[in-house]
């Protein structure tokens, strides 16, 4: 006689564990595609490790909620499948002091273990907190523009257009603002996103850990160009940064107010572009352009503390 199938019985159902393993695969097949550009989970700096430490500690935590609920996602439907007979029927079942138990304090553990995480690293990784380390920092004043970055040296009274050039393990202290509408100063691998606003000063502390080149964007969208606001940070050894400072003070261009006048003008793509002096305070300058003449000391507002700025006429908004 010809073997038959037996339907009334259905198959057993596969390994619960295979099916999550085959589940994972899938997940980091799509989702880990293009790690090699995850350049936020590659840091080169203290800051940017810290924040790499906090988001993968917050990822697994949340884990212990996540993966439980697909696995009982999966085991609940074949389980209690109109199909499985053997599955119990409790029609009047109501409450579980168990599971009560587990759905509340299990979450509130985890929420509250985030909030520590999260307190402490937060007032660690104050942007405005200088970083702790015997060699002295150096000071970088950046002011946004449409749609391009300009970074300028007051020590070394140069200014650089699209590029910031530092020395590896040496503190970082940033300056920003704006001299258009607000964007978001960040270099993924040194780690701390930070707005810049016109009329304010923020402050941001970096250090990157090795020579290398570092991408840096603007995260805040501000108008057509927005998507080619980008530049190359260059952490490189002591010696070469010198060098790269003569190189620069060998330019024959000067970032003098005519120049300036030039360069605030939108244009996309701007190239790296070198000045050999900048005009003494110039920072200070664009930001009392957005204050009444009656605050002659508006330059050195701090953009944590002071008011909003006057209303300004803005290029390319």
């Amino acid at each position: 006689m010809k073997k038959t199938h037996d339907l009334t019985h259905p198959r057993k159902p596969r390994s619960i564990l295979s099916f999550f393993l085959r589940m994972m695969c899938l997940f980091a097949v799509t989702f880990l595609g293009g790690c090699s550009e995850m350049v936020l989970f590659d840091p080169k700096g203290p800051v940017g490790e810290t924040e790499r430490f906090v988001i993968l500690t917050a990822f697994a935590l949340m884990l212990i909620v996540v993966i439980p609920v697909f696995i009982m996602a999966y085991w609940f439907s074949r389980k209690y499948r109109a199909t499985n007979t053997k599955a119990p029927y409790d029609p009047k079942w109501s409450y579980s002091g168990k599971i009560e138990f587990v759905i509340w304090v299990i979450p509130a553990i985890i929420v509250t273990c985030l909030g520590i995480l999260t307190w402490n690293t937060t007032f660690r990784l104050d942007p405005y907190k200088p970083l702790d380390s015997a060699v002295k920092p150096i000071t970088i004043e950046v002011v946004s523009l449409d749609w391009k970055w300009l970074f300028i040296y007051p020590e070394e009274n140069i200014a650089v257009v699209s590029e910031v050039v530092f020395p590896a393990d040496t503190p970082l202290n940033f300056r920003l603002t704006s001299d258009t509408v607000m964007t978001s100063f960040f270099i993924p691998q040194l780690g701390s996103q930070i707005y810049a606003m016109a009329g304010m000063t923020s402050r941001l502390h970096l250090l990157a850990n090795e020579p290398g080149t570092y991408a840096g964007q603007n995260q805040q969208f501000s108008g057509f160009g927005y998507a080619n606001m980008t530049f190359k940070a260059i952490a490189t050894s002591p010696e070469h940064f010198a060098a790269w400072v003569q190189e620069v003070k060998k330019s024959p261009k000067k970032l003098d107010p005519a120049r300036y006048r030039e360069l605030v003008k939108p244009t996309t793509g701007y190239p790296v572009t070198y000045f050999s002096s900048s005009t003494p305070d110039l920072f200070n300058s664009i930001i009392a352009t957005y204050h009444d003449s009656s605050h002659e000391d508006s330059g050195a507002m701090d953009g944590r503390h002071g008011s909003m700025p006057n209303t300004h006429s803005q290029q390319g908004d």
